[in-house]
């Protein structure tokens, strides 16, 4: 089940199930979105919550309880509600049941609201805190975009556009934050593609490097731009060896460390949020 948002340079399909983006298609009919062939990559844009990234071992500790969860938590994979829905925007929810709480032992209310401005797409994500306990949460987006975006160009026809030349990136070891770093250089602020760039996972940037990035082709210019303003984590991927999409994903939480000791209340990156509180954040995306 979907539903389409539309405005005159613009397009969008959302699933129910995750509240997806699973479409965006300009006037011409180009797609931006990667359409999740199942032998590579089976999904869109998921959403990530309660977790972003993997947990060491696949499991936290939260008062001395033991909790199993999946890379990038569960919400990606539950029917949202849809709360309203106006022609260029909707608001899905998803509360918590006795089916998430097997696996997150909070009670929480997650609101993603969709609004298109013209050729923009606003995603805005709210948690609700309904309880009288602190509760603790990341919340994440993974959107993945056709790369090439044109059919017979090749992936090293595209680049990246930083707002910088200097950054610092954290090394994954098996899906885990690693304690080293590595230095990325860039020249004019650009970071070309290649199939190799992504051979040792994700380019993972810590300590709000990243406000604003945009997905170019050297010869239409600026395809996507990407703005999340005081986002602490971000990452950029695609699997190794099957070119065809990029993902650029904004984080409010990130991987657990290789040395960490699975306690939730230590967890690098954790949203605490008090009783009858809520958290919000959002990023938009312009298609040019």
């Amino acid at each position: 089940m979907h539903l389409f948002l539309e405005t005159s340079a613009i397009k969008v399909k959302i699933n129910f199930l995750g509240a997806e983006v699973a479409s965006i298609k300009n006037t011409n009919d180009t797609e931006y979105v990667w359409q999740a062939e199942k032998e590579i990559w089976p999904r869109h844009a998921p959403v990530l919550f309660p977790f972003v990234g993997k947990l060491k071992e696949n499991f936290f500790i939260y008062e001395g309880k033991k909790y199993e969860m999946p890379q990038h938590g569960f919400a990606r994979d539950f029917v949202f509600e849809l709360v309203s829905q106006t022609k260029t925007s909707a608001q899905f929810e998803l509360k918590s049941c006795s089916n998430s709480n097997q696996k997150f032992p909070f009670d929480f209310v997650f609101q993603i609201n969709y609004q298109l401005n013209q050729n923009e797409l606003v995603t805005s994500y709210k948690i609700i805190n309904p309880s009288n306990q602190n509760s603790y949460f990341s919340v994440g987006a993974h959107p993945g975009f056709n790369c090439p975006h044109v059919s017979g160009e090749k992936l090293q026809d595209y680049y990246l556009e930083f707002e910088d030349n200097n950054y610092c990136l954290s090394k994954l070891s098996n899906g885990l934050i690693s304690d080293e770093k590595s230095k990325l250089f860039l020249n004019n602020n650009k970071l070309f593609l290649s199939k190799d760039l992504f051979n040792n996972d994700a380019l993972v940037f810590e300590n709000n490097q990243i406000n604003k990035i945009s997905l170019c082709s050297i010869k239409f210019g600026k395809l996507i731009t990407l703005n999340c303003f005081k986002w602490p984590y971000f990452g950029i991927w695609t699997k190794p060896g099957f070119p065809g999409f990029i993902c650029l994903e904004p984080w409010y939480g990130i991987a657990d460390g290789i040395n960490f000791d699975n306690q939730l209340k230590k967890k690098q990156g954790i949203i605490e949020l008090g009783p009858f509180s809520q958290f919000n954040c959002s990023f938009s995306l312009i298609f040019h």
